[in-house]
């Protein structure tokens, strides 16, 4: 505010003259785990970090953007999907690429209510998996994502549908 030197700590940075702080807040995503029957939705990346690798559809959230209002719109751009969320399978910890910046990231259930899927914007490729056995994700809190998705949607139930 005033200019002056900032003291950078771990957690936020501090004016040395009007001792203003500066917190070092995650940044936050929100992203859904599109599911139809025993398959989720998820996407290869089109850009860095991890261009090529699968991730789950979603992204970073606009300033004062509500969740379920930013995964919709980042599922349409990376889809052009409308969904709708089910339910929040949980929130993760993550960087954001090597060195990157640290994400708090929101993860949901969804269906698909209308649109034509076409991998769009940061997006290659889409793809079905079944739930059962999914590929390596990107981002390392997304091998929690999957384990906790495998815990809700079992295979003995998924079987059934």
């Amino acid at each position: 505010m005033c200019k002056s030197k900032l003291i950078n700590s771990r957690d936020f940075y501090k004016c040395t003259n009007c001792k203003q702080i500066i917190y070092k807040n995650p940044a936050p995503t929100a992203s859904v785990l599109i599911i139809n029957g025993s398959k989720v939705l998820l996407s290869k990346r089109g850009i860095e970090p991890f261009k090529g690798e699968y991730d789950v559809i979603g992204g970073f959230l606009k300033y004062g953007e509500d969740p379920i209002i930013g995964v919709q719109r980042e599922t349409k751009e990376e889809t052009g999907l409308k969904i709708k969320i089910l339910d929040i399978l949980g929130i993760y910890t993550d960087i954001y690429g090597e060195g990157g910046e640290k994400t708090f990231n929101i993860n949901y259930i969804g269906k698909i209510v209308s649109g034509k899927m076409k991998a769009s914007d940061d997006v290659a490729e889409l793809e079905w998996f079944p739930i059962s056995k999914l590929p390596k994700p990107a981002f390392k809190s997304q091998v929690e994502t999957f384990k906790d998705l495998q815990k809700r949607y079992p295979r003995r139930i998924l079987s059934k549908k």
